[in-house]
């Protein structure tokens, strides 16, 4: 796995401009992840609740595959119309281990989620 910043384009210790995977590996699609909890309840009425529910989701997928956070190469973040995508970011910074390198992203500002969402995470990580 290689995390590509080439020259001429805009640095970020957030998010690596690509991914570039060069052999075999294990892939793992992670559908959307919303801050919801083990019993299926939204865990409150913030970004910043709901990001740290959906990162903590993520890891316990990646946690049953033998992998963890730094083996994510892209995720999507959905945030809601009307809310700060900062907030996310704050969550992001509190679960990363900046020695990893990030993984590329792409962020939508959506209209709607499902009932009470303000944020959802989708994520492919390569072990």
């Amino acid at each position: 796995m290689r995390h590509i910043n080439p020259d001429g384009l805009h640095r970020s210790p957030a998010f690596s401009q690509a991914v570039v995977v060069e052999q075999p590996a294990k892939t793992i699609y992670i559908g959307g992840q919303n801050g919801v909890d083990a019993e299926g309840k939204v865990v409150g009425p913030t970004v910043v609740e709901q990001a740290k529910q959906a990162f903590r989701n993520l890891a316990t997928i990646l946690e049953s595959e033998e992998a963890s956070l730094a083996n994510i190469v892209h995720w999507t973040i959905a945030v809601v119309e009307g809310r700060t995508f900062e907030e996310g970011v704050a969550a992001f910074q509190e679960v990363w281990n900046r020695d990893d390198p990030p993984p590329a992203i792409t962020v939508h500002v959506v209209a709607g989620l499902g009932p009470g969402f303000l944020v959802e995470i989708d994520a492919v990580a390569v072990v």
